[in-house]
């Protein structure tokens, strides 16, 4: 406990981490003013009615920092960002250009890299504004507006998510850990108020033992989210002994730490992706003219609407997307060719070929067990809402994954900066 106060006091008694935290703390604060200013021509009242009676749009909020609950000019967030950034990632594979530019050109290429995401960033922004403007006004939340008016709307949004873009970056660069992560963390974070104050007036005395429950399974969740994020499958590695003139190097042995969780949250925000992407669609198809088309939209709709079919899915897609992107992420036959070059091997493997195929076996089977862990987080929310009847006595999902990492990332890098300082 004492070398805990110690750190502690060692974080806000130096400069430049004093200044590094109040630098994120600025960021938090003008995101959160940002989240507050509102595009012109919204109608309040049915846009709470909207927004509490529509699944796709209460999820995208929690993505936006809250940004859509009085349709703020910050209401795409970081997501078009995010969303150009993994298209980046995933083209990787289709051009080697890319995949030389990102891992092998050092520092210049990533610089390079992300200049071509946030280029990208742009088409994205402005797709996902016009539909969701379209949308609204649809659903009757923004009045009617000149085509100039929805003009100013649509540049004022995208512009808000490149002033959230350079603002995480800014953080990045000035601040302590990932920009980007800390202003998707401070606006999940920022919704917990409104669900306690949620959870205080619908509460009831004679239910304080389902509180009670909930209490023990919501620590039992984040002990076991935070053990399975840090969870690592050591494999054995043995450097080659070589005598360079009178001197012996290598014949150290150490270990090759393989994440149970590689793919982090990406398959879950890509299968999130996957089933409201379509609802989107079928919400401008309901209101088409041909009644044919209004049915099968309808029904459409009415199945994603089912719980039971949307867990499933939901689960599913997960389990898909996992083993993709760790797939995308994780090249054993790269990482057998480092450890040849390096005069380094596994015990009992061959070098070369025989060891990409050791670290993809191993691969396979832990990447199991993080599918698994990633899709029943996903559904989890859905499954305790059904259990207990409320919605604020929901937890799990893509919020408590990126809240845990968001944390244990920053830690980390606290930690790091403090040993650093006291060396």
């Amino acid at each position: 406990m004492s070398s805990f106060l110690q750190k502690i006091h060692l974080v806000f008694s130096d400069g430049i981490l004093r200044r590094r935290l109040l630098f994120v703390a600025g960021a938090f604060i003008l995101f959160r003013l940002l989240a507050a200013v509102p595009i012109p021509g919204i109608d309040e009242i049915k846009l709470a009615a909207l927004l509490e009676g529509n699944q796709f749009l209460g999820l995208f909020n929690i993505f936006s920092g809250g940004g859509l609950d009085n349709l703020s000019i910050v209401m795409l967030g970081v997501g078009p960002y995010i969303t150009a950034s993994i298209i980046m990632q995933l083209l990787t594979m289709i051009f080697p250009k890319l995949k030389e530019m990102y891992h092998e050109e050092g520092e210049l290429g990533r610089k390079k890299f992300a200049q071509y995401s946030r280029l990208l960033t742009l088409p994205l922004a402005l797709l996902s504004s016009f539909g969701f403007l379209v949308l609204l006004s649809r659903q009757g939340v923004i009045g009617d507006m000149t085509a100039f008016a929805s003009l100013v709307n649509m540049c004022l949004v995208v512009a808000g998510s490149f002033l959230l873009m350079w603002i995480g970056e800014l953080a990045t660069e000035y601040g302590i850990g990932s920009g980007v992560s800390l202003i998707i963390f401070a606006g999940i974070v920022s919704s917990i108020p409104k669900s306690l104050v949620a959870l205080a007036a619908s509460f009831d005395v004679s239910q304080i033992p389902l509180y009670a429950a909930f209490l023990a399974v919501a620590l039992a969740i984040i002990y076991g989210v935070v053990f399975v994020s840090e969870a690592e499958r050591p494999v054995p590695v043995t450097y080659a002994k070589r005598v360079r003139g009178m001197r012996q190097y290598g014949g150290v042995s150490t270990y090759l730490p393989l994440r149970v969780n590689q793919a982090g949250v990406i398959p879950i925000i890509f299968a999130l992706s996957i089933l409201l992407f379509p609802q989107m669609i079928l919400s401008f198809f309901g209101n088409v003219d041909n009644l044919m088309v209004q049915k099968i939209s309808g029904f459409l709709l009415k199945l994603f609407s089912a719980g039971w079919f949307y867990s499933s899915l939901y689960f599913v897609l997960v389990l898909v997307f996992t083993y993709f992107y760790t797939a995308v992420t994780f090249e054993p036959e790269s990482v057998a060719n480092n450890l040849q070059k390096n005069g380094a091997f596994i015990p009992g493997v061959r070098p070369g070929r025989a060891t990409a195929e050791y670290l993809s076996h191993i691969v396979t089977r832990i990447t199991l067990v993080g599918a698994v862990f990633l899709a029943v987080v996903a559904v989890l929310p859905l499954l305790m809402q059904s259990i207990t009847g409320n919605i604020s006595l929901a937890i799990g999902g893509t919020a408590l994954l990126i809240v845990v990492s968001v944390v244990l990332d920053l830690v980390k890098k606290i930690e790091a900066q403090v040993a650093m300082r006291e060396y």
